[in-house]
């Protein structure tokens, strides 16, 4: 989906009419028509606005155009994963189970390998098969990446 069908259609979810949402977000009624009509783009502070009012995250709003993972695990991330700042902003570099309320929920690679094991781990995947493909695919992520 793309950035006008998105607006549009969470605007309309929403039961908000074009006046309306311009008015949430300090914009004109002509302005949330430009978006619908996909003639231009919200700026990326108008974006913010919109990503709080409507509780998604701005890749969402422009379409999803990046596969988000998570900067400490590696999981996909969705708006209903995505971590989020202690003032309600969306995170789009973790996830909320790797990072909440402003904080780093593993303070190593370690700890969030032996919590992965734990949990992740199968008769098909083995614990020392989810600790290797940890210690090969966790130092690649950008959190563990700037740790060392």
């Amino acid at each position: 989906m793309d950035t006008k069908s998105v607006i549009l259609e969470l605007r309309t979810r929403n039961g908000l009419s074009q006046d309306d949402l311009a008015e949430k977000v300090y914009v004109t009624r002509q302005a949330v028509s430009r978006w619908e009509n996909g003639e231009t783009v919200p700026n990326t502070e108008t974006l913010k606005l919109l990503s709080r009012l409507f509780d998604v995250s701005i890749n969402t709003l422009l379409g999803a155009p990046r596969q988000l993972i998570c900067q400490c695990c590696g999981m996909p991330l969705e708006d209903a994963a995505i971590s989020k700042e202690p003032d309600g902003a969306f995170n789009e570099e973790y996830c909320k189970w790797c990072y909440a309320d402003g904080h780093f929920v593993y303070a190593s690679m370690e700890q969030l390998t032996d919590f992965l094991a734990g949990h992740m781990a199968s008769e098909q995947w083995p614990p020392e098969q989810v600790r290797a493909y940890c210690a090969e695919q966790l130092p690649k992520l950008r959190h563990w990446a700037k740790a060392e």
